[in-house]
């Protein structure tokens, strides 16, 4: 039904359509709400190791991921990641396929631990998805998000060891 595919080229502009209203609404991600094209491809596309998009029964993009160290050095084998699902594919399982599919990656690229370091609580389905899928909160910081609506929320550090 879905297939996941390492990023190319040709998939861009599509997973930008995806990327730009979810940064743009400031209420789940630590980016910029005027990012621009150019600094969202650095961001997503050329910075992470790894880059992946899901692709629907017409080969539309309908989720994207990446995979990157979460720090360098003696931290280098906890990866970070970063998801997105196109608002008209939610509900369809789309994220947690990602998520299961990242973890799997992820070992398979050396990571030993996935972090996610700034998931809004307010992100309650994120939240609740990644606990679903073992992630525990390891910390939280206090009113560190400020949602554009909600003010200043509480940021969760979420942590899974993949070697489980």
């Amino acid at each position: 039904m879905f297939r996941v595919l390492p990023f190319n080229e040709s998939y861009w502009n599509e997973v930008w359509s995806l990327l730009e209203p979810v940064f743009r609404a400031g209420d789940t991600y630590g980016v910029s709400t005027d990012i621009t094209k150019t600094d969202a491809y650095r961001m997503w596309i050329e910075l992470p190791a790894a880059t992946f998009v899901t692709l629907g029964v017409k080969n539309e993009v309908l989720g994207t991921f990446y995979i990157k160290p979460n720090v360098a050095g003696p931290g280098s084998h906890v990866c970070n990641c970063g998801y997105v699902v196109a608002d008209a594919a939610r509900g369809q399982g789309i994220a947690s396929m990602m998520c299961e599919f990242s973890q799997n990656e992820a070992r398979q690229m050396g990571f030993t631990a996935m972090q996610f370091n700034f998931v809004a609580s307010t992100n309650v389905g994120a939240v609740g998805l990644w606990q679903k899928h073992g992630f525990e909160i390891v910390g939280t910081l206090p009113a560190a998000f400020q949602h554009p609506a909600q003010g200043f929320v509480d940021a969760y550090v979420m942590f899974k060891d993949l070697r489980d």
